[in-house]
């Protein structure tokens, strides 16, 4: 099983980026949360420091110039940014996880030549995945086949030279306003291809959800829309994406994209969960230091400590089930060996994390009494955060159906063989 001590490495990173939340994102955090929803814009400048630290290329190995971080690690560095902010935490993990599909699983020798300089040289050259979100949802199709509904928002017509046309409009695609590349599933008459597609080629347009996002700010930095992270709308008219970029013959499922492969993908999502429960958990202890009632501190009545000591515990659980699916997503072998049982541990990690952190958002809010609803202290946010892991991707019952069908033992065919 894994080593619960931490390498130097890993505690060293884990401290770098401990002391860059609580003096960056902290601060910047807070002021947001107290704004309009359109006026909340993160600095561009705040992801140019994360990159310095090696944030937005940790996933990547080190001979393609990244930190050559395993998925414990990086697991690790997201629950420590969603502690700051769970969006600065989804926007910086998920261009770390794409640069290392696609950097070091996806692109020919010759892609990667044309491509890795640009994304290591410039520091807000961020990645966004558009395409199917998931596969249908297990609750629908609970041991039986998934039948395909043959729908791709974005459509690929080969042109007689070689290139592919794109057209079609995909919504709220995760880091769509910052992205320089993106990874594009387009749906073909012969079958999905999957191409990269430069941010500023001709036929694509990124629009926000909202019109604050992209205008310059009072400084002449560009400025995005920032609620949870943030996402974007692209439209492909007639975008013509040279036959070069053509990255895979057929769609390439991102292994956190839902199907088979996303219960034993690295649980990042998780973990930045994780984050959330832990950011709620540590301001209520706070609070509960300081907030004196009955001629004593909160914490010293029993029903507080109580709810904290129940807080903390389901933190560590959701925690130690994490990095046990961290570990297991870089060990394939202990499968086949024994090492592990045949279990979803991702889908595992991504169910306990979801209702313990739901659970510990709630009760961090009733230690702060009325008062955690409001905008002024950061537990609104951090109970909505709550919510939308436990809803969001995949529902918590949808993925519950998929562990009991792992239980079950119950294989659903592959494509070829009639399910999706």
């Amino acid at each position: 099983m894994y080593d619960l001590h931490l390498t130097a490495e890993q505690v060293e990173m884990r401290e770098a980026v401990r002391d860059f939340v609580a003096r960056e994102i902290k601060p910047m955090a807070a002021e947001l949360d107290r704004r309009e929803e359109l006026q909340r814009q993160f600095p561009p400048a705040l992801f140019d420091q994360a990159s310095q630290l090696g944030l937005r290329t940790l996933g990547l190995p080190a001979e393609f110039g990244g930190a050559g971080a395993d998925s414990l690690t990086i697991c690790i560095v997201a629950e420590e940014l969603a502690v700051g902010d769970v969006g600065v935490a989804a926007m910086l993990t998920e261009t770390s996880t794409l640069a290392r599909l696609l950097f070091d699983g996806m692109l020919s020798d010759e892609q990667r030549a044309q491509w890795m300089p640009e994304f290591l040289s410039d520091h807000r050259c961020h990645l966004a995945f558009a395409g199917p979100d998931s596969e249908p949802s297990d609750d629908w199709f609970y041991h039986r086949p998934f039948v395909a509904d043959g729908r791709c928002p974005i459509s690929a017509l080969k042109a007689a030279n070689g290139d592919w046309l794109l057209n079609g409009v995909q919504n709220f695609v995760p880091n769509a306003p910052v992205a320089k590349l993106i990874i594009v599933e387009a749906a073909a008459a012969d079958g999905p291809r999957t191409l990269l597609v430069a941010c500023n080629t001709r036929g694509l347009e990124v629009r926000a959800h909202d019109p604050a996002s992209r205008n310059p700010g009072a400084d002449g930095e560009p400025v995005f829309a920032w609620n949870n992270g943030t996402s974007g709308q692209l439209v492909f008219r007639d975008c013509r994406v040279p036959a070069k970029n053509l990255i895979a013959s057929a769609g390439t499922r991102l292994p956190d994209r839902g199907g088979k492969a996303a219960d034993r993908a690295p649980p990042h999502r998780a973990a930045m969960n994780l984050g959330v429960g832990r950011a709620a958990y540590e301001a209520a202890l706070e609070y509960a230091k300081l907030r004196v009632q009955g001629g004593r501190r909160i914490i010293e009545h029993q029903a507080i400590g109580t709810m904290l000591a129940e807080m903390v515990a389901r933190l560590e659980t959701a925690r130690s089930v994490i990095w046990q699916a961290a570990w297991a997503a870089d060990h394939a072998d202990a499968y086949a060996d024994g090492s592990l049982p045949h279990l979803p541990h991702a889908t595992i990690a991504r169910i306990m994390t979801a209702e313990f952190v739901h659970k510990v958002t709630l009760d961090a809010a009733q230690i702060f009494g009325g008062s955690g609803v409001m905008r002024d202290l950061p537990m609104q946010k951090h109970v909505r955060a709550g919510m939308i892991f436990l809803h969001s991707n995949v529902s918590n019952s949808a993925a519950k159906f998929r562990l009991a069908e792992a239980v079950a033992g119950y294989e659903r065919p592959s494509p070829a063989a009639g399910g999706r």
